[in-house]
């Protein structure tokens, strides 16, 4: 199976509110759709949540911009954080921490995303 990045909107009580994915390990481009659920789910979302297949175990450069563009739109903190083939991180009043016990959604996010957690790595070289 391919890997893929899938992206889920999480409600109270670890509800997963809507989701959508791109068939690349690596991007999730910008989606109208994903926006538009952002706005129409605002009052309820709690966590914005996403995959990276391949790694790393943390947020790039475009998921930093993309986080605070969130919370200047909506007026108010969210959670953030990403699912990796090593475990997972959340960002919880602007410092990262290592998630150690995994929501409800994590597993199904890992099966949609192509990953299991602890799947090593293909190395350049292995090709």
């Amino acid at each position: 199976m391919s890997t893929r990045e899938v992206c889920l909107l999480i409600g109270p009580g670890d509800e997963v509110l809507w989701g959508d994915s791109f068939d690349d390990p690596v991007a999730l481009p910008d989606s109208r759709a994903r926006w538009e659920a952002i706005w129409s789910l605002r009052d309820t979302l709690v966590e914005v949540t996403h995959s990276h297949p391949e790694g790393p175990l943390g947020f790039s450069s475009e998921d930093e911009t993309t986080m605070a563009a969130l919370q200047a739109a909506l007026g108010r903190p969210l959670r953030f954080s990403v699912v990796a083939p090593d475990g997972m991180v959340a960002r919880v009043g602007g410092e990262d921490v290592p998630v150690r016990n995994e929501p409800p959604w994590a597993a199904p996010l890992r099966i949609a995303s192509g990953l299991l957690y602890g799947r090593p790595r293909l190395s350049p070289a292995a090709g």
